[in-house]
């Protein structure tokens, strides 16, 4: 419901009233960074719809769809989502789907991919997907008004989306598309074109910052902490709860370390082991590179240690000032970036981490022609 969002008040109001003014576009994205909350807004904003008893604010939260609704088991209720395996389909993880909206609505792509299995194998919205997609919302509802698909992230349709674009264009009667994304650039334009976009901005610290108290009833000191570092994303404030330092943080800092002294043997076990995590493990951990980067830099240009990193990743960044200059941290964000592109591309891991980490440790080792220059 509405009032189990976290903060985004301008949005739900945005969405209540299309609702209530029976203005609801066939096909809505809502666009948010990771951790904003606009699968949860999709899930809130379905329910309102569907309710037999709303008011003004909320859902009744005590009529048979609500119930049906809020298990995430109403007939009329599709959902889509990234899967692994060629020919898989939303509806052959819809029980493992359901457990984790119910614990955490907030979730990653990388937890869920991880959490049905995925393992090395990247996830997508196949073309048997697409294809089960027009299937069922051909068919007439069950017990609502409306058939509702709830299509979360998008992005990993690819070039499967154009089996959409006609239905998406032209839905059957009392239809909605709902489609939740976090990367507008990884969408088909013509698939954007076709839907009414809203915005969905991180959350501010204070909404964190309350949402945490208010679900993990923990002391208003150690949230306002966890709130400050998670940058707007709630997702990510529930996982620091659960770990002091996230596994990621650690791995980056360790292979920092090991590319800056450049002992080959090291560098190439490093690799070994990191290659067999997963190729969405690779990519969370590469983003999570590019954050540490950012906040290394602000650091560097401000001085102020009021940066998003946690105290032992603060006490690296510190370390690393007098070694690393901004064009050494630019160098490192444009590999980091192209890393990410080539794992998203089935390179081989073993390969690729290995010429990113010798890459890096000469990028380090300029500081001295930096220095002369």
């Amino acid at each position: 419901m509405f009032q189990n969002v976290i903060g985004q008040e301008n949005v739900k109001q945005l969405l209540r009233q299309m609702v209530q003014n029976d203005r609801t576009p066939h096909a809505l994205l809502l666009l948010g960074t990771p951790g904003s909350g606009n699968l949860a807004l999709a899930l809130a904003m379905t329910q309102y719809l569907l309710c037999e008893n709303r008011s003004e604010t909320e859902a009744c939260g005590e009529c048979r769809h609500c119930h049906k609704t809020s298990k995430f088991i109403h007939p009329d209720v599709h959902f889509s989502f990234p899967t692994v395996g060629t020919n898989a389909v939303s509806d052959h993880f819809l029980n493992q789907w359901r457990s984790a909206l119910l614990n955490n609505p907030y979730l990653d792509a990388n937890q869920w991919l991880q959490l049905i299995g995925a393992e090395n194998k990247q996830g997508n919205i196949t073309k048997d997907e697409c294809v089960n997609i027009v299937k069922k919302l051909s068919l007439k509802t069950f017990e609502s008004d409306y058939k509702i698909l709830i299509q979360w992230l998008p992005e990993y349709l690819g070039k499967e989306g154009n089996r959409l674009l006609k239905i998406i264009e032209e839905p059957p009667a009392n239809t909605i598309f709902i489609l939740v994304a976090e990367q507008a650039e990884l969408i088909l334009n013509t698939i954007l074109s076709r839907c009414q976009m809203v915005k969905v901005n991180p959350l501010s610290d204070e909404d964190v910052l309350e949402g945490l108290i208010q679900k993990k009833h923990i002391p208003r000191e150690r949230a306002e902490a966890v709130a400050y570092l998670a940058a707007g994303n709630f997702n990510e404030a529930l996982q620091m709860l659960d770990y002091e330092e996230s596994d990621h943080a650690n791995l980056f800092l360790d292979w920092l370390r090991k590319c800056y002294k450049g002992n080959g043997v090291e560098m190439v076990t490093w690799v070994e082991k990191f290659s067999g995590i997963g190729r969405e493990n690779q990519k969370h951990f590469l983003r999570y590179g590019l954050h540490f980067l950012r906040e290394y830099m602000v650091l560097k240009l401000t001085d102020n240690a009021n940066v998003r990193l946690r105290s032992k990743e603060l006490t690296t960044a510190q370390n690393l000032l007098p070694i690393i200059e901004l064009e050494q941290v630019e160098q490192m964000m444009n590999l980091f970036n192209d890393c990410t592109f080539y794992v998203e591309r089935n390179a081989n891991p073993k390969v690729l981490f290995l010429d990113t980490s010798i890459q890096v440790n000469r990028i380090l080792k300029k500081k001295v022609a930096l220095s002369i220059r």
